[in-house]
């Protein structure tokens, strides 16, 4: 299992390139919990969607610079840093805009290292950050797994799950490579997960069988709060803290504190 080197902060990309496994939902709701767990914590969006900016109650009219700024016009990151209901989490926001950066990053000398570069002066200013990569592997990803330690492949308990997992898991051995040899895989997180169902059962199944202890203990399971907390602009923790989503968000921020204390 992958471990946090000295005291910097470490950098975990939430990255699956198939849609709709809850990789936002995790991104958000696992830097929350860290954050009140009173881990100093930023989530960077780099999916041009940006619902984890606006999950986090970041108004996307209303902001100066987001991560598109950085990367196209070089802007400070710091100018593009903003604050959330959430004490000790911030957000480094997304634009529409960064929808076209793959095209734009294909001109740049060391194009897979612009954001690992962008996020260099402020990666000790954090324990953690947490980038939500966005459902594809173009460059924006490969420069999202290019600065981050490790990765959390959320895999939700449906048909079809393991699906595209390998052409992700193919991506990250190359990123490994040639480009981040320290990067390692955080965990596999089962998302979505309803025991009362037999194909959820069989899924948790095959996956254990398939990538063991790389699994998380933590489960996520479905949870109507958790689909609700975002149109509120908030993390579940704020929306319902008793609710089973929050339960499971905060057992999984123990879980991975808990490893890298062991380290």
């Amino acid at each position: 299992m992958p471990r946090k080197k000295n005291n910097m902060g470490k950098i975990i990309a939430v990255a699956n390139q198939k849609g709709g496994v809850g990789k936002t939902t995790t991104a958000m709701n696992l830097a929350a919990s860290m954050a009140t767990m009173e881990k100093k914590v930023l989530i960077v969006d780099a999916d041009s969607q940006a619902n984890a900016s606006s999950g986090l109650g970041v108004d996307r009219g209303e902001v100066d610079a987001t991560l598109y700024e950085c990367i196209s016009e070089g802007k400070d990151v710091h100018e593009a840093l903003y604050t959330t209901d959430v004490e000790n989490l911030d957000v480094l926001p997304a634009h529409i805009n960064l929808a076209g950066a793959d095209i734009e990053l294909m001109e740049r000398k060391k194009r897979e290292f612009v954001i690992k570069d962008i996020l260099a002066p402020i990666k000790d200013d954090y324990d953690y950050i947490l980038i939500d990569c966005s459902p594809s592997l173009g460059l924006v990803t490969v420069n999202c797994l290019t600065a981050a330690d490790s990765v959390i492949i959320p895999v939700q308990c449906e048909y079809f799950a393991l699906e595209g997992i390998s052409k992700l898991l193919n991506t990250i051995r190359l990123v490994k490579k040639k480009l981040n040899p320290s990067l390692e895989i955080e965990g596999f997180l089962l998302t979505m997960y309803d025991k009362r169902l037999n194909l959820a059962n069989q899924i948790y199944d095959e996956v254990k069988r398939h990538f063991q202890e790389l699994v998380f203990k933590t489960v996520i399971q479905r949870n109507v709060r958790l689909s609700e907390a975002p149109s509120h602009g908030i993390p579940v923790i704020l929306y319902d803290a008793v609710s089973t989503g929050s339960k499971n968000y905060l057992s999984l921020a123990k879980e991975i504190i808990q490893r890298e204390g062991e380290s």
